[in-house]
């Protein structure tokens, strides 16, 4: 697993106490976005769809670290736009690691080289640096070219100067099995420690709309790629039911809350994918005045397609809790990629040609066009 054992341990010690205190409902990560602003207009991503003027927006870094006190969550994922732009994240970060939280600095690592120095090396800090695929898949998303071979520098640069770093992989309609096998033996000689994975959530605000997959579609490609992984030692960052989910093995539902999100608008409900049910002016208010029930895979017609590890990854924490024997078969065995999946959810997938969003159909696995004249 691509988890420290210290990392595993206090969070674990976080969820006992909660459980002992009998809260059904508790955060795990905090997902908190201070800006919007990128430096990459990639294909598959709706936060820079905002106008200028939202674009421009920070929360500031009291605001910050009030979100961090007031959440309480062990681990605080700082997202954005792109994190590095902002003017006070090095005293932000600097504000959370105090707090004994661990942080996961997220970066499309362009400005890491001029950055480095504002970080210095900590045990809860990681760099995770975007990288959804090879040279070629990755220059292509982010649309640049020459991004791919600047993030792999700023790896080696962040490990030679004893940071943690991550990788944070997001694939997309059309990928190749043995392509994202092969990226992540390379992430994995890169000497990364973890590699986060997860199928894209389909922004209805994206540049790109063919290239999202519905269920079914995700659980094949997650068949093919662990099939081709098998006696490989890839440092995934997850838990191994979350990865029998997405393999499709498990029926779970999302547990929005267990990753909330707090931006320049305020606590967005219900998760960090999308605001349909507006914003929270607390964190209390979020927890306790969310209809909770809205949402999810079958309830609500935003989450249908989605498999993202924000959502589900803390309903496969609590259910190895629950089941630790199952979890730990998981574990040891591997996700299951042969024999029947579990149902899908209770929906129908777009067809091509049905006049809504325009997706490949789900039997094509092959590599999809992602750069159409």
């Amino acid at each position: 697993m691509g988890i420290p054992l210290r990392q595993q341990y206090k969070v674990g010690r976080y969820i006992l106490g909660q459980k002992v205190r009998g809260n059904k409902r508790y955060p795990l990560v905090l997902m908190l976005e201070p800006l919007f602003q990128c430096n990459l207009a990639c294909e598959g991503c709706g936060k820079i769809a905002y106008p200028d003027d939202i674009l421009a927006q920070r929360m500031g870094k009291q605001e910050c670290l009030d979100a961090v006190d007031e959440c309480g969550a062990p681990v605080v994922s700082i997202a954005g736009g792109e994190p590095l732009i902002h003017k006070e994240m090095p005293e932000i970060v600097q504000g959370i690691l105090a707090r004994k939280r661990f942080v996961y600095l997220c970066t499309n690592a362009l400005l890491v080289k001029k950055r480095m120095e504002d970080y210095p090396p900590s045990p809860y800090l990681t760099f995770s640096i975007h990288l959804d695929g090879n040279r070629e898949t990755h220059d292509a998303s982010v649309n640049q070219e020459g991004v791919y071979d600047r993030a792999t520098e700023a790896i080696e640069m962040l490990r030679k100067r004893g940071h943690r770093v991550n990788v944070n992989c997001t694939l997309f309609q059309g990928e190749d099995p043995q392509e994202i096998a092969d990226f992540f033996d390379e992430a994995t000689r890169l000497g990364v420690e973890g590699i986060t994975v997860s199928p894209a959530f389909d922004y209805e605000d994206a540049p790109r709309q063919d290239i999202f997959m519905g269920p079914r579609t995700i659980k094949r490609l997650f068949r093919k790629i662990f099939q081709r992984g098998e006696g490989h030692q890839w440092p995934l960052s997850h838990s191994g039911l979350y990865l029998d989910f997405l393999a499709g093995n498990q029926d779970y539902q999302c547990t929005p809350w267990g990753n909330p999100t707090r931006n320049i608008f305020g606590w967005q409900r219900p998760c960090y994918l999308h605001a349909d049910g507006g914003y929270a002016p607390t964190f209390q208010a979020l927890m306790e005045e969310t209809d909770w029930e809205k949402y999810g895979l079958g309830r609500h017609p935003k989450c249908n397609n989605c498999m993202a590890h924000c959502g589900f990854e803390a309903t496969a924490v609590e259910d190895t809790f629950r089941h630790p024997l199952k979890a730990l078969g998981v574990t040891l065995k591997g996700p299951r990629t042969q024999g029947p999946m579990v149902p899908d959810p209770p929906h129908r997938e777009p067809q091509e040609g049905s006049g809504e969003a325009a997706r490949i159909p789900v039997d094509s696995i092959g590599r999809a066009d992602r750069n159409p004249s």
